[in-house]
């Protein structure tokens, strides 16, 4: 990626983008090795109760993104994330989304398949809509959602029940990341990072709070390669918190190079101390962890600039050279 902030300045070989006739939001990209062009899904983001999910696919060889007709299907309210199965051995490719409920897709080469619909609410005239949830990598068997009734749920999502549900915070949990096979962390309108173990239902540990109380936390993600790091971000704020669970309370780096709030964050997946943000300011942000930060801060090792407010971005497992960022109705990959 070129060091300039200057959207001009990126050569058309390390950007590839796609335009997409709705306005867009949640996006996951397949780490599947069974194709040789990656898949990514991408969810519109329509304020009414049609919503569209398209997977479409990048052709490195010919830097260009490929549609596929008949992948591409109708989501109840627009998904509030998407993420594809984690073992890249899996064929057919399967897809979860969340909404109202967590759904269960299957991909197939040229159609998609609905597998499941998981609900877990008691009464039929209520459901707490999903923030967020994310597939355990370690025993895939498991998804752990977040709510806005506080809750936190596990799912055994091969068999369709659920094998815990946990009241995880004061208020609405916002985001939830798996650290290890029975760990997991969430986030919360309540200010605070909580981390639960599932040997231990009855504590969670409490590793960072909000500096101003009950300040909303959006947004986290476990580092993959170090899994004592993990990242969060505040409502309204240009920071990303850097956190080492080894020490709780104390952040051990906080990057605000953001001139807005932040959005979206993705730890690079092949490397412990490489993170991307993407925010308001229409800005992606790669920064490089130090061992040390110094005095002033950090500063971001490449800045690019997008036409407008980056809403969500992921940084690929499967080409860890490209990061995919979405904002307005623009899907765009970036090589790094």
């Amino acid at each position: 990626m070129e060091r300039s902030s200057q959207e001009s300045h990126l050569r058309s070989e390390n950007c590839v983008t796609y335009e997409s006739p709705y306005p867009l939001y949640s996006m996951a990209i397949s780490s599947s090795t069974q194709h040789h062009h990656p898949r990514i899904a991408i969810g519109s983001f329509i304020e009414e109760l049609s919503n569209r999910v398209d997977i479409v696919s990048f052709d490195e060889d010919a830097l260009a993104i490929r549609t596929h007709p008949g992948l591409s299907f109708d989501h109840p309210y627009p998904p509030t994330k998407l993420m594809f199965h984690p073992n890249s051995r899996t064929s057919p490719d399967h897809l979860a989304s969340s909404g109202e409920y967590l759904r269960l897709w299957e991909v197939r080469d040229n159609s998609i398949q609905p597998l499941s619909v998981l609900n877990n609410s008691k009464t039929s005239e209520f459901c707490a809509p999903l923030t967020s949830f994310d597939w355990n990598e370690v025993e895939p068997r498991r998804i752990g959602t977040s709510s806005i009734d506080t809750t936190c749920t596990i799912w055994d999502v091969e068999r369709g029940v659920v094998e815990t549900q946990l009241i995880a915070h004061d208020k609405e949990v916002y985001d939830i990341a798996w650290g290890e096979a029975g760990v997991f962390a969430s986030v919360s309108a309540d200010g605070s990072v909580r981390i639960f173990d599932l040997r231990d239902k009855e504590h969670s540990t409490i590793i960072y709070e909000s500096p101003q109380p009950d300040t909303p936390l959006l947004r986290l993600a476990w580092n993959k390669q170090d899994v004592r790091y993990m990242a969060t971000i505040l409502m309204d704020s240009n920071k990303i918190v850097i956190l080492d669970i080894r020490s709780p309370t104390m952040p051990v780096a906080e990057l605000e190079r953001h001139r807005a709030s932040v959005n979206a964050i993705s730890w690079a997946p092949q490397s412990s101390r490489h993170i991307c943000s993407g925010g308001d300011d229409s800005q992606a942000l790669i920064w490089e962890l130090p061992t040390l930060a110094g005095p002033n801060g950090i500063d971001p090792m490449s800045v690019y600039l997008a036409s407008s407010e980056i809403n969500q971005l992921q940084w690929s497992a499967a080409q860890p050279e490209w990061i995919a960022i979405a904002f307005s109705n623009k899907l765009q990959l970036l090589k790094v």
